[in-house]
């Protein structure tokens, strides 16, 4: 069966996101595979330095891709780089909801999402912390091939590590770390491993929450009463999962020679490793949803936006990536 195309969102057009994927195109539009088309309001993205040929059907974008980049057109207002405006939350989540109705009705095989400023978007009452928990909700109705998320990861650098708490001030990360949270997000971790990155025997390790996972209790004891009865229960599972590991001493290059993703239990101790390893290429995907959706590991940027200054590569990883993952997941289901 050929590939189908792969669609990326706007994002907010006052940030980088016309611009690199301008970049992107250039420096995808001789590699067939990568085909992409992007869903806004062609001037955003001419704006940008874009060759830029309108489509109707999806399916078109593949005798596009070599000479321009392909554009299911949205309405909307012309951004000016570098100013945000609430003027355009509106096209902005309909870039969204319109990828993910055409990722679920199969036209497309995956979605790769430009960033957006959720600031604005709050202001449009919008009523999720972010992408990750839209598009789990814009999916709800449809089963995903493994267990259900959203869960987000963050891979580069050789790296693949999970969350257990994602966009939480640290002491509420503390609080709000749970046996249930672990479960959860380790058994998607694990089915993404196998379904979408096609690893058989997939390996997980745990970080600790505190320094040297503790020291036994007398550093902490959310590694005997949380994290480590989590871990045996996912073992008494079948799942290939360590108990609470030190985090300081399990993201070097042996290290990561004995595990395939990391779940770290709150938001930088996961990131830093990935950011030291990898800061301008790094990929933040959704595993557990029915549809593949990644993403650069950056923001809007407003403060370069227009100025030629962005870097693609992130981006460029995101497309390389949901590539891998649809074609692994579509040998997977089928096979």
């Amino acid at each position: 069966m050929p590939q189908k195309p792969l669609l990326l969102t706007m994002g907010d057009p006052a940030g980088i996101g016309p611009e690199i994927t301008v970049k992107a195109w250039n420096a995808l539009k001789n590699q067939a595979r990568f085909t992409f088309a992007v869903i806004a309001p062609p001037r955003v993205i001419e704006n940008a330095g874009g060759n830029v040929r309108p489509i109707s059907h999806l399916a078109e974008a593949h005798d596009v891709f070599s000479q321009a980049i392909p554009v299911l057109p949205l309405d909307g207002r012309i951004a000016t780089a570098g100013q945000p405006s609430l003027d355009h939350a509106m096209t902005i989540t309909e870039s969204i909801e319109r990828a993910v109705r055409r990722c679920l009705n199969g036209e497309a095989d995956g979605m790769v999402t430009n960033p957006i400023a959720k600031d604005i978007l709050y202001q449009a009452s919008f009523k999720f912390p972010g992408h990750t928990e839209y598009l789990g909700e814009l999916t709800q109705s449809i089963e995903p091939p493994y267990a259900r998320g959203p869960v987000m990861m963050l891979s580069g650098g050789g790296l693949r590590v999970g969350l257990a708490t994602v966009h939480l001030a640290l002491k509420d990360a503390a609080a709000q770390l749970s046996a249930d949270a672990i479960l959860n997000n380790a058994r998607v971790i694990y089915g993404a491993l196998k379904c979408d990155f096609g690893i058989a025997k997939p390996r997980i390790s745990l970080t600790g929450l505190n320094p040297h996972a503790g020291e036994g209790g007398a550093l902490g004891m959310e590694e005997r009463n949380i994290i480590n009865p989590a871990a045996r229960l996912l073992r008494e599972e079948g799942l290939t999962v360590t108990d609470a590991q030190p985090a300081d001493t399990l993201f070097h290059a042996e290290a990561r020679e004995n595990y395939d993703a990391v779940l770290a239990m709150y938001h930088d101790q996961g990131l830093i490793p990935v950011k030291t390893l990898d800061f301008h290429g790094g990929v933040n995907i959704t595993l557990g949803l029915p549809i593949v959706r990644t993403s650069p590991d950056h923001g809007t940027a407003f403060g370069i936006a227009g100025k030629n200054k962005a870097r693609p590569d992130s981006l460029i990883a995101a497309i390389k990536t949901a590539r891998d993952i649809a074609n692994n997941r579509a040998a997977y289901v089928s096979g």
